[in-house]
């Protein structure tokens, strides 16, 4: 991830700092606007029990199913679980990163826009 937690000299001006701040937000937008599908939750590969009482996932010592990728997120407040294909647990866990990326950058462009907030408010107080 490009550009996050870079640090550049600060300039010493009010206004001058001002504008560093605000090109860094534009610059972290820039990046959001570039980034793709998201999805939030967990992917795991693992293996399963069937339902069947007289298979050898149910003995002692078990003969599990799988492994198999499961995808796993909150959905209105339930846990929901979807078995994936392959294909699916790849493109799954690129969205998950993209997901966050996306958090980072936020979080960045919070801390960048309260620095500028204070500064523009103390214009007022001069």
């Amino acid at each position: 991830m490009a550009g996050v937690g870079c640090s550049v000299p600060m300039p010493k001006t009010p206004p001058a700092r001002l504008a560093s701040y605000e090109h860094r937000y534009r610059d972290l937008a820039r990046q959001l606007s570039e980034i793709g599908w998201i999805a939030s939750g967990s992917v795991a590969y693992r293996p399963e029990r069937c339902g069947k009482s007289n298979c050898a996932c149910r003995s002692d010592p078990a003969r599990l199913h799988g492994p198999y990728w499961h995808f796993t997120a909150k959905v209105d407040g339930k846990t929901v679980n979807k078995r994936l294909s392959e294909r699916e647990a790849r493109l799954y866990q690129q969205w998950i990163a993209n997901y966050r990326t996306v958090r980072a950058l936020l979080g960045e462009m919070r801390e960048i826009a309260a620095k500028a907030q204070a500064l523009i408010l103390a214009e007022d107080d001069v």
